[in-house]
């Protein structure tokens, strides 16, 4: 009968192992996007900003957003916020009607990449 709290904690010890490297090993997501995805918005914004779930790597992590015929918008290149390990951002000139697309690649302090991108539009 006593093997019976033994062959439990072991159970657990096994579930726990398989559980705990995905909490530690998670990777960074946007949590949310100034502009937003798919936004159309008539005043012009002064930077793209992507706060994420995650502290970022700064050395790793871009932003970089594009016109529609493909060239770069952004004259300086996306960095993490000094103040704020989780923000990803980009300032940007005035820039024309016409749709945006921001194009991401963060690693988290963890070491895991993740990247993505969306589109906004400027002007109806």
């Amino acid at each position: 009968m006593k093997l019976r709290p033994l062959r439990i904690c072991l159970a657990i010890a096994a579930l726990w192992g398989l559980l705990a490297p995905q909490a530690i090993l998670a990777h960074a997501f946007p949590e949310q996007m100034e502009p937003r995805v798919g936004a159309v918005i008539d005043n012009l914004p002064g930077q793209v900003r992507i706060w994420f779930d995650a502290d970022l790597e700064p050395a790793f992590s871009t932003l970089r957003v594009l016109d529609d015929q493909g060239r770069q918008v952004n004259r300086d290149p996306g960095q993490v916020n000094t103040g704020q390990a989780r923000l990803l951002e980009a300032r940007l000139p005035p820039l024309a009607r016409g749709v945006y697309h921001v194009f991401w690649r963060v690693v988290a302090r963890d070491g895991h990449a993740t990247e993505g991108d969306y589109s906004f539009t400027v002007g109806r």
